[in-house]
Parts: C-alpha cells; structure tokens; sequence
C-alpha cells in the first residue's frame, strides 16, 4: 500500500496504525490481483488466485466496517472504499468480458485434451498408415484386392474395371453426379467412422484400432488404383483439401478410443474406473471437436472441390488446412496452461 493512499502513520492513532500493520500485507495482495484482474479480466489470474479473491474480498469488506464503525483514519477509510469498491467490479462484474464457453472449449480445451493424448495419437496415425500401406500393396499386387478393401457404394463406379478418362473426370469435373454422390457418402462413412471408433474403445481399445485400420485400407486402395493409371498427383490434389481435417478427424476419434482402451488395460495408479471417466471426459471433449472437423471437410467436398478444378489451388488449401489444425492443436490453451503451472 502507498503512501499516496494513506495517511502517514506519525500522524493517526496508534490504533490505526496497528489496525493498518495487521491487514495491510492482504490488501497489497488483493491490490496486485485487482490490477491484472480489472485490466485483463479473471482469466489473467492462476487458479489458486481465483479461489482467494473472493476471501481477500469478504475481509477487505470487513476491514471497511470496522473503520467505519471505529472512526479510523479517514485517509484509511477513503482507500478501503476505493479497494473494496475495485474488488465488487473483479468479483462480480468484468471490464473484459470471460471467453464464451464455445470459445474455451474450442482454443483451450480441445487442444489442451488432444495433447494429452499425444502417444494414442500416434498409435491411431500408425495404425491408418499401416492400413493405407497394406492396401496399396495388395491393390498394386492384384487389382482384385481393391474390391476387398473399398466398399462399392462408397467408390461410385471407381474401379479398376473404370476407363483412366472416368476416373480423371471424377477428379475434374465440377458438376459430376457420382462425385457429389460419392463426396456425400464418404462423409457420412466417415463421420460414422470416427465416432463409432470412440464409442466403442472401452472395449480395450481393440475396436478402435481395427475401425482406424479398415478406414486407412480404403483410402490405400483408392491411391493404388489411381497410381496404377498415372492419376496420383491428381488424386491427391482432389482427396488432401478436405483429407486433411477429415482424416485428421478420424485419427483424433480413434486416438480417443485408444485412450479409453488404455484406461482399461493400464489404469496406473488409478482404479479403472477413475482412469476411463478421466479418459472419457478427455475423449468427448475431442469427439466433439472433430465434428468440426468433419463439417468443415464436409464444406469443402460440396462447395470448394466442386468448383475449383486447378491442382496447385487444390494443393495449397490443402497446405492452408494442415497449417491451421497443426497450430490449433499444438498452440491452442498453452497462456492458460502456463497460469496453471
């Protein structure tokens, strides 16, 4: 507290004085807390800091009362007054308004959760990759293999019995009617896909991981078909704009379900219960997260593939797309980790 504020002890009661001495340490600490509280808003206070406000409030209240009622130092008075008055507008009001609870969950928890699941997302990348390897090299072995891995529905007349101009066509024609089709179906398949693959990892994990599997089995036929006609440039040209946060949802889902699988196999210290509750309110908040995802690749099937047919355009909003998800995920909730630390 300054000397600005109050008056100088040589000239008020020694009561005050000692009154001042006893209370003065808590009210410099409210004061630093109201300083970055009122400038920045709640937030730009550590979680400990959040719990004590309110107390350092109540007393500073009844520090005022007691002044009051005792006739101290006016000077004292008039600075409870004013720091009472700036601790109601922390507690109770805001000058910056908190986040929406959208917000939070989008740029701090989502992220925060995904990076807590840094080895099941590895595992869940390995897994489809081993399945996109594997089918390609069955596919490039033996074309028959391509109908064991790809649904018919979903390939939409693509097949390696198709004319390499049908299936250039299905990669640059805006208006085609089997690639809105297609485009449809293999959205929903794989929204169906991603979620399913959370849903059901409390059953060790196993599930999880041959759902991630069969859909990286899928995705290798697709490139050995369209390798074996000189089309994989344009493939991925196609297939990476909304590929990106599409896949990038699946492997997120899939990293979920592996989390709840290791709860259960490897609770640590933890009863299994405790440990799959943890990893399931872990596992929603990133299910729920990859929804947008999904939309988002949803939006970019209908709308941007449909009408732009240029590959470097193609391959540079797929570039703009790995860039964001990389840096929501890895740099989204770190200031709020940092004040929790």
């Amino acid at each position: 507290m300054t000397t600005d504020r109050v008056s100088d002890p040589m000239r008020v009661e020694p009561r005050s004085v000692r009154f001042r001495a006893e209370r003065e340490a808590e009210w410099s600490e409210l004061e630093q807390m109201l300083d970055r509280a009122l400038a920045g808003g709640l937030r730009r206070l550590t979680e400990e800091e959040l719990h004590r406000l309110p107390m350092l409030y109540r007393s500073a209240v009844s520090s005022l009362n007691v002044a009051r009622k005792t006739a101290l130092d006016r000077a004292l008075v008039t600075y409870l007054e004013s720091l009472v008055g700036r601790a109601y507008l922390a507690v109770y009001t805001s000058r910056r308004p908190e986040r929406g609870p959208l917000r939070r969950f989008f740029f701090e928890r989502f992220p925060i959760a995904v990076r807590s699941m840094a080895r099941e997302l590895a595992l869940s990348t390995a897994i489809f990759a081993l399945g996109v390897l594997v089918a390609y090299a069955m596919v490039r072995a033996d074309a028959e293999w391509y109908f064991a891995f790809v649904d018919a529905g979903l390939a939409g007349g693509r097949s390696p019995g198709a004319s390499t101009e049908f299936l250039r066509d299905a990669l640059y024609a805006p208006q085609h009617d089997g690639l809105s089709i297609f485009a449809s179906s293999l959205f929903s398949h794989n929204a169906g896909i991603g979620l399913l693959a959370f849903a059901l990892g409390f059953a060790a994990g196993v599930p999880t991981a041959l759902l991630v599997f069969t859909n990286g089995l899928m995705l290798g036929g697709f490139l050995a078909l369209y390798d074996e006609r000189g089309l994989l440039v344009p493939l991925l040209g196609w297939l990476l704009p909304h590929g990106v946060p599409e896949i990038g949802a699946i492997l997120l889902c899939g990293a979920a379900g592996l989390a709840l699988g290791r709860s259960v196999l490897a609770p640590g210290a933890r009863s299994v219960r405790d440990a799959l509750v943890d990893a399931g309110r872990r596992g929603a908040v990133v299910a729920a997260g990859s929804v947008v995802l999904f939309l988002i690749a949803g939006f970019v099937e209908g709308v941007f593939r449909q009408v732009v047919t240029h590959d470097l355009l193609r391959f540079a909003l797929a570039l703009f797309n790995a860039a964001w998800l990389s840096a929501w995920i890895v740099l989204g909730g770190r200031a709020l980790v940092r004040r929790r630390s």
